[in-house]
């Protein structure tokens, strides 16, 4: 279980429901862990900012993120939080391990335009 404030996805229903219904989305896969917590913070600090952004977490090691532990974008990270910003439902950037704030706003104003 994340403990985060962030809306939880834990089956591949609510993984595909969400790319479907959302035109910008940044998934945050990861665990309880001091690489994850400060991306998943600065997430839940975003949402207020980015309403036109679907900010959500996906624990990494349930059956529901194998689609993201797969992504061809993904091959070769090396920590975790893995960080999939989706367009459309396609994927637009991943990134691994921790982000400071800087790093996530960049992302977000460069592939979802307010």
């Amino acid at each position: 279980m994340l403990y985060t404030d962030l809306t939880h996805i834990s089956t591949d229903e609510e993984y595909n429901k969400l790319l479907q219904e959302n035109e910008n989305v940044m998934l945050i896969c990861g665990r309880m862990g001091p690489m994850c917590i400060p991306v998943y913070g600065i997430a839940e600090e975003l949402e207020e900012e980015y309403p036109h952004v679907k900010f959500v977490d996906l624990e990494f090691d349930i059956p529901a993120a194998y689609p993201v532990r797969t992504l061809p974008e993904v091959r070769g990270f090396m920590g975790i939080p893995f960080t999939i910003y989706y367009k459309n439902g396609q994927v637009v950037k991943a990134t691994s391990s921790i982000q400071n704030r800087q790093q996530i706003t960049a992302i977000l104003d460069e592939y979802f335009e307010k």
